[in-house]
């Protein structure tokens, strides 16, 4: 059995935008529940090396324009269940 084609997130970010600037579309923009979805694998991650929320909050914004706070990752955080329940 062949292994599965694997790609960083860089480079299906650079896919993605030059897709969307050929069909005329800005870059995609995300809802808070949809980001935190998308880095709950992270936060996971994070949570079980001893970080907390407000940690993690503050390691996002000193790496990105996101403005984000602790209260917004724990009501947005999506448990493992809710993750890979769309996998099955």
């Amino acid at each position: 059995m062949s292994q599965p084609k694997l790609y960083s997130v860089e480079e299906a970010i650079k896919a993605q935008k030059s897709l969307r600037e050929a069909a005329g579309l800005g870059p995609e923009q995300f809802p808070i529940q949809a980001f935190v979805g998308m880095i709950s694998d992270e936060i996971e991650s994070l949570r079980k090396r001893g970080k907390t929320d407000d940690d993690i909050a503050s390691l996002i914004q000193r790496n990105s324009a996101i403005e984000i706070t602790a209260a917004e990752i724990a009501e947005n955080y999506a448990s493992p269940e809710e993750r890979h329940q769309h996998s099955e």
